[in-house]
């Protein structure tokens, strides 16, 4: 009986513990930032080439964009 009592209280212990850890990593991935996604264009931006290139196919126009960030299609 006590064995029953104990191995209900683990699955019930697991389950609590699993939806906590759900919850803080949806809690994680979900909350506000000051990041976006132009903060994060530099690094991974193409080579000044390749971004040149497709600015031309896509009818666009490539600048240097002051204040030492990389170019941008405009």
């Amino acid at each position: 009986m006590w064995v029953d009592i104990a191995i209900a209280a683990l699955l019930l212990a697991g389950v609590y513990c699993f939806l906590e850890i759900v919850g803080w990593r949806s809690r994680m991935l979900t909350r506000k930032t000051d990041r976006r996604a132009e903060d994060l264009y530099d690094r991974y931006a193409g080579s000044p080439r390749s971004q040149r290139k497709y600015a031309r196919q896509h009818g666009g126009e490539w600048t240097d964009d002051a204040g030492g960030r990389s170019p941008s299609m405009r």
